[in-house]
């Protein structure tokens, strides 16, 4: 074992590669424990910064820069990547641009449009961004579910040939402007409306570009189809369409499919031996953030946006009480729903029991009035922590936060997995949580010269404290920033100086 380790520390230190000659440098990150991004050990080592490149690893003996970082005593990692987001409000933002967020987990870049919701007009947004600058860097996926409402609404008819025709053109239109794949909500209406062959043929489009299909699965619990009809489902559009598939925010979804996270697992390794590329994203929380509607009420109730409508009708009230009694049950129960963010204030932090009990009525009619009212965020507890666990494990399981409002996952999934699950319940190591969050991110993602601390990619580094490294947000207040994050650089530039956020936006778009 012995012999091992000192192999392996040989190996880890053999890939620095040191410049030919000393040289001035704009920044020098020394004595720092570095983990490079590759899973390899922990190794002491310098950093060399140049312009928006890392220029060496390794001793800095005999370069000089204009400014030193000691570095003793704290972790240095390549910035960490999430590959799901809802932050393309945030950076299309003046006052949010800077996706303070993120940057304070030391997060460096953001993928957006998840979920199969995105802007419509991607080259726009892309060169939005550009002018008005971002904090972190920025890819965007084009939406399925906004390309169909596009073409044919909110509605569950099936699409003509001219339709699908159209909604592909989109998907090149969009593709040639800069998104990394297409992304699907098909849990969400329209999306749900949507047959696997449909989203063959946009998805077939994307893999064209050499794009990527992320997927908010059909079903992460027993709604539909179920859970692992969905993830046969995914592989099946990876197959047909030729191209990557990333299940996103993978998890079991309630009581019903508690422990079925072996089953899911064994289905996706079976389909990587046979050539799939199938990965997948997931946040270290055991509650989704969700809407009440989303959670409980039926998709055909939305459809041609007939909702408030559906919601009020006597003829379908049997109907839609029995199913929301269903759907309540899948997700734990009224006591299992928190409100986070309503237009109706006097809900927030109470859970749907409570409401219920203060108005005298069922939680399912209590339901039905907050949705017909504008509806609500909700944090829906309704996952286990060996599920959880066991997906963590997992080479192919990156890192995400699935982040937005009224859930603490928006600021503080990376600290949160690195003190839980690396020093807390060891459950895994930090080389895996920092592999998970920036390489495996950037491959997956297909992202160039990112993810890893090497010479020649681009300088977004990350210094934190072990120590002082947490999440602060709780459900009740979601949107306290994490701490511990010492120093943070975002192509070459301070992000986080001191512990503090700097001004700067040095953020880029990243285009396809």
């Amino acid at each position: 074992m012995k012999l091992f380790r000192s192999l392996a520390l040989a190996l880890s230190v053999a890939v620095f590669v040191l410049p030919s000659h000393a040289q001035e440098l704009d920044l020098i990150v020394r004595g720092g424990s570095l983990i490079d991004g590759s899973g390899a050990p922990a190794v002491r080592a310098d950093i060399g910064i140049k312009a928006d490149r890392i220029v060496f690893v390794g001793a800095s003996k005999g370069h000089t820069a204009k400014r030193t970082i000691d570095a003793n005593g704290l972790i240095v990692t390549p910035g960490f990547i999430d590959p799901h987001t809802h932050t393309a409000d945030d950076l299309s933002s003046p006052a949010r641009s800077r996706n303070d967020a993120y940057l304070m987990q030391g997060v460096t870049t953001v993928v957006t449009g998840n979920d199969g919701s995105s802007p419509k007009n991607i080259g726009d947004t892309l060169a939005k961004w550009t002018r008005q600058g971002i904090g972190t860097n920025a890819a965007l996926f084009i939406g399925q579910g906004t390309v169909r409402s596009e073409v044919i609404g909110m509605t569950d008819a099936k699409p003509t040939p001219e339709q699908i025709g159209t909604m592909k053109a989109l998907v090149d239109t969009a593709m040639n402007e800069g998104a990394i794949g297409l992304s699907t909500g098909l849990y969400y209406a329209p999306g749900s409306y949507s047959s696997t062959e449909e989203v063959i043929e946009l998805a077939r489009v994307a893999g064209q570009h050499g794009g990527l299909y992320d997927t908010h699965m059909r079903d992460e619990s027993s709604y539909n189809i179920g859970l692992l009809a969905s993830v046969k489902e995914t592989i099946r559009i990876g197959e047909e369409a030729h191209l990557p598939v990333m299940i996103s925010h993978i998890k079991a979804l309630g009581a019903d499919v508690w422990g079925q996270s072996a089953d899911v697992i064994a289905i996706i390794d079976a389909a990587r031996k046979r050539g799939v590329d199938v990965t997948a994203s997931e946040y270290p929380y055991t509650a989704s953030g969700t809407s009440v509607v989303a959670a409980l009420v039926p998709r055909w109730a939305e459809a041609d946006g007939k909702l408030v409508q559906n919601l009020h009708d006597p003829a379908l009230h049997e109907k839609l009480i029995a199913e929301m009694t269903d759907n309540l049950r899948r997700r734990g129960g009224a006591d299992s729903l928190l409100m986070t963010s309503s237009k109706d204030k006097s809900i927030v932090g109470k859970t749907l029991a409570q409401i219920a009990t203060e108005r005298k009525e069922s939680p399912v009619d209590a339901a039905i009035e907050i949705s017909a009212n504008g509806d609500s965020s909700v944090a829906s507890f309704n996952m286990k922590e060996s599920d959880i666990e066991a997906f963590m494990r997992q080479p192919w399981v990156m890192t995400c936060s699935d982040g937005s409002a009224g859930h603490p996952r928006k600021y503080g999934t990376f600290p949160r997995k690195i003190h839980e699950y690396v020093y807390a319940r060891h459950v895994i190591t930090i080389e895996a949580a920092v592999h998970s969050s920036t390489q495996l991110t950037a491959e997956t993602l297909r992202l160039k010269d990112r993810g890893l601390l090497k010479p020649g990619y681009f300088a977004d580094v990350l210094v934190f404290d072990p120590k002082t490294y947490n999440e602060r947000g709780t459900y009740e207040q979601p949107e306290l920033l994490a701490t511990g994050v010492r120093y943070l650089s975002v192509n070459g530039q301070m992000a986080i100086d001191n512990s503090a956020l700097t001004t700067t936006l040095a953020g880029r778009p990243l285009s396809h």
